[in-house]
């Protein structure tokens, strides 16, 4: 018989004690700590003996090892290819995580569907097979799946011992908070029980080579459930996010080791399952009837791909003593500094006013080329002066007043060009390399330059 130790773990990032604490030494939270009972001797039945894939490694020099071009997996999945770095990678462990009944599952299901060339193994610890079934079939891909295999199973004993007979060349683990493995004696979803689980799927996947997608839970506060360990341990961290009263959904990397973290995808939810959505920008551009105040198209990024996003703005009179400054998918620091520079460098009176930021269609941008457009829309919304649709802005705004040049200029003109717009304002530090393109480009050094061109001011 085995023998049992209890130990103490943080709630928060996982430290180990023998003893409780009350605050832990590693995040220095306050009341985390948890006992839970720890099995140190493996028992007879350890799948980790049994297994056949166990071996020893011995130490290479890098002159030993022999370097071969990275194949990896096309998903038939475009937006998650992207996110991925170019696809997937053979034995990589990644892990999606998001809020509940935002997709997750919904997408893994699709992926695991459209590889039919591949033996997919779908363990489930959430939903019963007659339930996957029924969500299959409202995809409409439940037919001619004869590679995708499904398993209801959390106990990841059973799960290898399945794996082993079926040889899968892709497992989805739905969800990690749900496994739970023999050699401990806590409950699924504890510290303990969600590294172990983790631990062993890594090992799995390294020394089969296989992929694996393990789905996570998060945190009211956003944050992933389990250790913090856990995004250690794996190679890819992804975040699916969106509102659920809105129907985009998107999908961003926070960690990747064989592809860039500035990457993503965007879907449309339906009623089908989730859609690619190949050109986002005119889904960011909002419809309208004629012109209105306080909207302009600014060009940004997000990793390699250009996006034109529509601002809007709303000034008005402030009715209390302070004024508000209210943004929605936009960093409230950098809107208080916008508005100072507005306001000492030219000339207008912003303390008196309210100011509500708005980036159209659920998008949260972080690229600081976006704060011309954001000026604009703010003088426009306040002197009620309307801007054409068919000018956008890419340009990010000093202290001093000054335009300051932004990466990658070019592919934001050609974006620009091709959605039809005929004129984008950028610096004029910004090198322009081409000079092919039909639309105009107007360069300016100062913030005021730009007011004085658009407004006469």
């Amino acid at each position: 018989m085995s023998k049992s130790k209890s130990q103490f773990f943080c709630q928060s990032c996982g430290y180990e004690a023998s003893k409780w604490l009350g605050k832990c030494p590693s995040c220095g939270t306050w009341n985390s700590f948890v006992e839970e009972v720890v099995s140190k001797t493996p028992g007879k039945n350890d799948w980790r003996q049994e297994s056949k894939s166990s071996r020893v490694n011995q130490p290479k020099t890098l002159d030993e090892i022999e370097s071969s071009t990275e194949n990896r997996i096309i998903s038939h999945n475009q937006e998650l290819d992207r996110v991925l770095g170019g696809g997937i990678v053979p034995g990589s462990l990644v892990l999606i995580g998001g809020e509940p009944g935002i997709g997750k599952s919904t997408l893994m299901l699709q992926i695991g569907l459209a590889l039919k060339n591949l033996k997919v193994l779908y363990v489930s610890g959430e939903e019963s097979e007659q339930q996957l079934k029924m969500r299959a079939q409202r995809l409409g891909i439940a037919s001619g799946a004869k590679n995708f295999f499904t398993l209801t199973e959390t106990n990841t004993k059973n799960i290898f011992f399945s794996i082993e007979s079926l040889s899968p060349q892709l497992v989805i683990i739905d969800s990690i908070q749900t496994l739970f493995s023999p050699l401990l004696d806590s409950t699924p979803g504890s510290i303990g029980q969600v590294r172990q689980s983790a631990g062993e799927l890594m090992k799995f996947a390294k020394e089969t080579n296989t992929p694996v997608f393990l789905v996570g839970h998060i945190t009211k506060d956003g944050a992933l459930a389990g250790p913090k360990v856990l995004e250690h341990m794996v190679d890819t961290v992804l975040q699916f996010e969106g509102d659920q009263h809105l129907a985009y959904r998107i999908l961003r990397t926070t960690k990747n080791r064989f592809g860039s973290t500035a990457e993503i995808g965007i879907y449309e939810m339906l009623s089908t399952g989730l859609r690619e959505v190949s050109n986002p920008s005119e889904i960011l551009i909002s419809q309208k009837d004629g012109q209105h105040t306080g909207a302009t198209i600014a060009a940004t990024l997000e990793g390699n791909r250009p996006l034109l996003i529509e601002v809007q703005s709303l000034v008005s009179p402030a009715s209390y003593g302070t004024p508000q400054r209210t943004p929605t998918g936009f960093d409230q620091k950098r809107l208080n500094m916008l508005l100072a520079v507005l306001e000492k460098r030219c000339g207008f009176r912003m303390g008196t006013q309210d100011v509500f930021l708005n980036m159209a269609g659920g998008i949260r941008v972080e690229d600081p080329a976006i704060d011309l457009a954001i000026c604009i829309s703010i003088i426009s919304s306040m002197e009620e002066i309307s801007i054409s649709d068919k000018i956008c802005f890419a340009a990010e705004i000093g202290l001093g007043g000054e335009l300051r040049a932004v990466n990658r200029i070019e592919q934001r003109i050609s974006e620009a060009e091709k959605l039809g717009f005929e004129e984008i304002y950028i610096s004029k530090f910004n090198q322009k390399s081409s000079t092919r393109s039909k639309i105009k480009i107007s360069s300016f050094g100062k913030l005021t330059e730009v007011f004085q061109d658009l407004f006469g001011k």
